[in-house]
């Protein structure tokens, strides 16, 4: 099959689940924006959580527990909308980066894709 054929069977057979959380965004006019599995890097929350995690570990002395959540707080309020703005900016790269590979991939792979039962390479004695 060819890929058009491909994504038309997953279309059909695919289920569309129902979220309570879309429910109530659409209640309130928000749409809810899911990202791709096992992406992170389009994710632009990750960064901010690694920045919180990296500031917390470079100043946890104590290694108690009792002691993270002042660090954590003090962490979070560090976050500033520049950075917030550069995990925006980069999430945005890395979605072109793939848009790119995307492109890239099906210039290259297209040629060699090979079409079963296309008349038009096969030989007289193959149609016998």
């Amino acid at each position: 099959m060819v890929r058009a054929e491909l994504l038309q069977l997953v279309k059909r057979a695919a289920v569309t689940p129902k979220y309570v959380v879309d429910e109530i965004a659409k209640e309130h006019n928000r749409t809810v924006l899911r990202l791709p599995p096992y992406h992170c890097e389009l994710n632009p929350i990750e960064l901010i959580w690694a920045q919180i995690k990296g500031e917390v570990a470079r100043n946890n002395t104590t290694f108690k527990m009792k002691d993270l959540h002042p660090l954590f707080q003090q962490a979070v309020e560090h976050v500033t909308a520049e950075n917030w703005k550069n995990a925006i900016r980069h999430a945005q790269s890395e979605e072109e980066k793939m848009w790119q590979i995307d492109i890239l991939m099906d210039i290259v792979v297209e040629p060699l894709v090979i079409h079963v039962g296309d008349d038009s390479t096969s030989t007289e004695s193959e149609s016998e």
